[in-house]
């Protein structure tokens, strides 16, 4: 060989050496940057995994009250039903009382019964916190009152409950059922132009 063959061959040598060293260089980098792309994205798998992981938890609080709750409720007006079908039993003793006669002789024991079994039944009732709710003289609530007339009277104030049909019932506060009231008008209202 000729020696400008020579110094030929040894150019593509180191041509080929540089050719080599820039392809590691760059194969180098590019695993440098794969690196650093899969841990920025390992990274962002971590922060979404954390947060998925909190937001599971605060669910689970939530069940867990949700379910507490419930639990309460079900203690709570768990004699609900029961207590409804009560109220029938202690309208009737009512109206038991006060049909009967209160200075005749014959009916005396019969309405002592009665007021026993009354009061026995009322207690039993507010010891599961069944309360009566008896507004007379009281202004007019439509969360625990139904209007069943209007009345025109001088003596009460408007929308007074002046008179009860029915009493209403309340469950730990509540509403069972809803007291039968009269409401007063107020004052009839004279026409000063006739």
């Amino acid at each position: 060989m000729s020696e400008e063959q020579k110094v030929q061959e040894e150019l593509q040598e180191q041509l080929d050496t540089e050719t080599l060293v820039d392809a590691a260089d760059a194969t180098a980098t590019d695993s440098a940057d794969d690196q650093t792309a899969a841990l920025v994205a390992a990274e962002q798998e971590v922060v979404n995994l954390k947060e998925q992981v909190l937001r599971v938890q605060a669910e689970m609080q939530n069940v867990r009250r949700r379910a507490e709750l419930d639990v309460e409720k079900a203690h709570k007006f768990g004699v609900e039903k029961f207590a409804n079908e009560m109220l029938a039993t202690v309208d009737n003793l009512e109206r038991a009382l006060a049909a009967a006669v209160a200075d005749d002789e014959s009916t005396r024991a019969l309405r002592e019964g009665v007021e026993m079994t009354l009061s026995g039944l009322v207690a039993g009732l507010e010891k599961f916190k069944v309360e009566s709710v008896d507004p007379v003289g009281s202004a007019f609530n439509p969360e625990f009152h139904q209007a069943m007339a209007m009345v025109e009277n001088p003596d009460a104030a408007p929308n007074t409950v002046i008179a009860v049909m029915q009493k209403g019932y309340t469950l730990q506060g509540r509403l069972l059922r809803p007291a039968m009231v009269v409401v007063s008008k107020g004052a009839p209202q004279i026409d000063e132009n006739a």
